[in-house]
């Protein structure tokens, strides 16, 4: 805990004095971010540094490999979809971003099977992108195979969510955009991933 809370002293210390009219602002207006990053839980992968973004600009949901679920209102405990439903119909952000990422633990386990200390809930979690090993199996270079299942799975998270109603009703009027990318840890590098065709460079 000592290292949290030596992080929190320099927050106070730095970040605090320049941004503190922001969170005030935010504090008395409420929030209004603008996009709902869906984000794999990976430490190395940050939606709001990647986009360079302030307090109150994105809404985010992580998990692990960016899955989402598909459109299924019942009594389970649905964390993902909750965080949809309140960014959309609630916040009601102009866009959605499904951001995977290279290297990837998710989806390795996807492709080379769960470790057995992760079975209660990855091993059923990531079935969600099964579609995207199956795809990946079929590449004929065992080296893309890793990245090929990480772009198949924002595609599979990108049809998942035009499942939900609300947020298909808001794409065909226009009043929401859905998009899907790839980041590089080692590189830097973000790549878009349209819901059909080939990534490309921003």
């Amino acid at each position: 805990m000592d290292e949290l809370v030596a992080g929190y002293r320099r927050f106070r210390q730095e970040t605090w004095p320049q941004q503190r009219a922001r969170f005030e602002e935010l504090a008395a207006q409420g929030q209004r971010p603008h996009t709902l990053v869906i984000a794999c839980s990976d430490s190395r992968v940050d939606p709001q540094m990647i986009f360079s973004a302030g307090p109150g600009e994105l809404f985010v949901a992580r998990n692990v490999a960016n899955l989402v679920p598909p459109y299924m209102p019942d009594a389970a405990f649905h964390g993902t979809s909750a965080a949809v439903e309140f960014a959309v119909r609630v916040l009601v952000v102009k866009r959605i971003v499904v951001m995977g990422h290279a290297l990837c633990g998710g989806i390795r386990a996807l492709l080379d099977g769960v470790p057995p200390e992760a079975g209660d809930f990855v091993a059923g979690w990531i079935k969600i992108a099964g579609r995207a090993r199956e795809v990946a199996l079929r590449c004929d270079v065992p080296e893309q195979r890793q990245e090929v299942a990480e772009h198949e799975a924002v595609r599979i998270s990108l049809a998942n969510l035009m499942t939900f109603p609300w947020v298909a009703e808001a794409v065909a009027e226009g009043r929401l955009a859905l998009h899907g990318a790839h980041f590089g840890v080692a590189t830097g590098r973000l790549v878009l991933v349209p819901a059909e065709g080939e990534p490309r460079t921003p």
